[in-house]
């Protein structure tokens, strides 16, 4: 399977609720920019699963109208949390994107490709695109790709 991990593009600072949150002009920009970018590399039966923040569900809308919010997802889910939704390493379908939150996305990128429990940095609006494979019997993670909404 292929595991897209989005962080959300840049939010406000402030609103009513840290779910409350919606995107900046700015992150605006960035979403359109990186979901266009992902939409010509995706194939159509993509599975796009998102947090409940308004941030994420407005990165996620910039690249379908089809995505599921799952809560599961919130800000600091676990990394176990984000892997138990995509299904990860069989899927719950061939893509799945991700669009959530630092730390844990960062989280699951560490450990996916570093068997470590650290959180690296993603960037706002930016892509990590793992790949699972099957190598002697075991499980492991290949990274495909990492994108910076800078370099769309």
């Amino acid at each position: 399977m292929d595991l897209i991990l989005w962080r959300h593009a840049e939010a406000e600072d402030f609103a009513s609720s840290d779910l409350a949150r919606a995107l900046t002009t700015r992150g605006r920009k960035q979403a359109q920019n990186v979901a266009k970018w992902l939409r010509t590399r995706l194939p159509d039966d993509a599975v796009v699963l998102a947090s409940p923040a308004v941030r994420t569900i407005q990165t996620a809308e910039t690249l379908s109208d089809q995505y599921r919010v799952v809560r599961e997802l919130a800000p600091n889910a676990s990394a176990h949390d984000v892997l138990e939704a995509a299904g990860w390493p069989k899927g719950i379908a061939q893509t799945v994107v991700i669009v959530g939150h630092q730390p844990t996305l960062g989280h699951v990128a560490a450990q996916l490709l570093g068997n470590s429990q650290a959180s690296w940095p993603v960037k706002k609006a930016g892509v990590w695109w793992l790949a699972s494979r099957e190598r002697a019997g075991d499980d492991q993670a290949v990274l495909l790709a990492a994108m910076s909404p800078d370099l769309v």
